[in-house]
């Protein structure tokens, strides 16, 4: 294919499809760096891969790095989670937002251009992917209604926390149910006079078959759901107060509203604070 051939293709592929702001898919990837590897994994990842390996590619529209100091790490739960083991592990997290209706586009790409970081040796191997998924929007719910920033915004406002919460339902049916209780009566009731602007759920897709080997296939397509509280004040200021019983909540929870039942199992609650772009801010506080 010649140069004027390929440049022309832009040109096509430009003129079709969805192209709204609307985030209809999330990569969701929270990696820890193996120990005394720390400083040159997050050289390489704010230098090279953030853009490279990510925002570089089409349809992906927004991203947001964020960091979990030890004390963050230390506020974890629960001790015995499906996500992490240790619960500590993945000190860092990085979240981009992707057009809706344009995820196998952006797949064909993801997989071809890491595919050619892997063999241009721009791939740094000393780290481990604690939670890596690409994941389908469910539903945002927002504290102030119509008012403040939408999903479409939040990775580029300059939210001071994140808290990532990670629930299994015991069934696809049950999940189903447990959607909208987070959506319709849960989530309204936590947000209302909280710190948290928005919390934005997603359920998880399989990654393809010709994925980059050192990323495992992702667990609980049909039954997780994975929840991002977007908070306008550092976790620590909130955490007692507001998400220490998380887990409690979902285990009671029935679509019945009694205490019989419940319709999950929270596997992470954990919070995170930004990172600092193009700098070392927070690497000596992972361990």
């Amino acid at each position: 294919m010649s140069e004027d051939t390929r440049s022309e293709a832009y040109a096509e592929l430009a003129a079709v499809g969805p192209y709204g702001v609307r985030p209809g898919h999330a990569l969701i990837t929270m990696v820890e760096p193996h120990p005394g590897h720390e400083y040159a994994y997050n050289r390489w990842y704010e230098d090279d891969h953030y853009y490279a390996g990510a925002m570089a590619m089409p349809w992906m529209y927004a991203g947001r790095r964020w960091v979990a100091t030890r004390d963050l790490q230390l506020l974890r739960y629960p001790e015995k989670s499906a996500i992490a083991q240790p619960v500590t592990a993945g000190c860092y997290l990085s979240t981009y937002w992707m057009t809706a209706g344009r995820y196998d586009d952006h797949m064909r790409w993801t997989v071809a251009i890491n595919k050619r970081l892997n063999h241009d040796a721009r791939v740094y191997q000393d780290r481990t992917h604690v939670f890596t998924a690409f994941q389908e929007h469910e539903a945002t719910v927002y504290r102030d209604g119509a008012a403040g920033p939408r999903d479409f915004h939040a990775l580029d406002h300059p939210y001071a926390g994140l808290v990532v919460q990670v629930i299994d339902a015991d069934s696809p049916q049950r999940r189903t149910e447990l959607l909208e209780w987070l959506r319709a009566r849960h989530l309204p009731k936590r947000l209302a006079g909280s710190p948290a602007a928005m919390v934005t759920i997603f359920r998880p897709t399989p990654l393809p078959l010709d994925r980059m080997s050192y990323v495992k296939q992702v667990e609980g397509v049909d039954t997780r759901l994975t929840l991002l509280w977007f908070l306008e004040t550092d976790p620590r200021e909130c955490w007692e107060r507001c998400f220490t019983d998380l887990d409690t909540a979902v285990g009671a929870a029935s679509v019945s509203g009694s205490a019989a039942g419940g319709l999950g199992r929270v596997e992470l609650v954990a919070p995170f604070i930004p990172t600092v772009p193009g700098t070392d801010t927070y690497v000596d506080r992972l361990r």
